[in-house]
């Protein structure tokens, strides 16, 4: 088997030692090949050894400056070192060159999210759950977009498809019983969802508070 993907499979099964020496033989074997280098970065980006990294993607573009999974895969580096605007930039660079991907689409949806520029982030989350309907977590992202825009209605739909997918999703239910109040002024159906969070996880300080809240509205309800 090719020694690149082989280094891919020991670096999803988490045996980094063993990824190394097989991206190191697939430099060695192609050392004019990028793609040898970017895999080699993602091990050393996984590990935090950014400054490694680094060179590692700067030789990748060097032999290929058109090379989409340098670009990719700098945004992470940079993403990681909470550096959004620059990992933006070279995951748009990515987004232009192709392949388009729901990872590609969710990260820089994700960039503009940690940046503030929530009116940036909602394309992008969008586009990644058409391109995976079966990302959770980009689903999730997705709706505190549009609950940040004030959709609320729509970002309500989204949290609701993301509790059928995972039912311990305690962070999508909470943010259901934000969204009843925001939207509905429902604050029964808000209080069920803030203890259906506290159920999966008792520590869930923000549900807590979200309770504690419900129950004031409805005690000034008269409820």
């Amino acid at each position: 088997m090719d020694k690149n993907l082989l280094g891919i499979e020991f670096l999803q099964e988490g045996n980094v030692e063993k990824a190394i020496q097989k991206f190191t033989e697939a430099i060695e074997e192609n050392p004019h090949d990028a793609v040898g280098y970017v895999n080699f970065a993602n091990v050393l980006i996984s590990v935090g050894e950014f400054q490694r990294a680094e060179q590692f993607l700067k030789r990748a573009l060097d032999i290929d400056d058109k090379a989409s999974a340098a670009y990719y895969s700098y945004g992470n580096l940079f993403f990681n070192k909470e550096l959004y605007d620059k990992a933006a930039g070279m995951f748009e660079k990515a987004l232009a060159i192709g392949p388009e991907s729901n990872d590609l689409q969710y990260m820089l949806g994700m960039c503009f999210v940690n940046l503030g520029r929530n009116e940036l982030s909602l394309p992008y989350l969008q586009r990644s759950v058409e391109l995976n309907n079966d990302d959770t977590e980009a689903r999730f992202q997705y709706a505190l977009s549009l609950a940040r825009s004030g959709v609320f209605e729509e970002a309500i739909k989204q949290l609701e498809t993301v509790i059928k997918a995972d039912t311990e999703h305690a962070d999508a239910y909470y943010n259901l019983g934000v969204a009843h109040i925001a939207y509905h002024n429902d604050v029964n159906k808000a209080q069920f969802y803030f203890q259906k969070a506290l159920d999966i996880q008792p520590n869930h300080l923000l549900a807590g508070n979200g309770m504690k809240l419900a129950e004031q509205l409805s005690e000034e309800n008269g409820q």
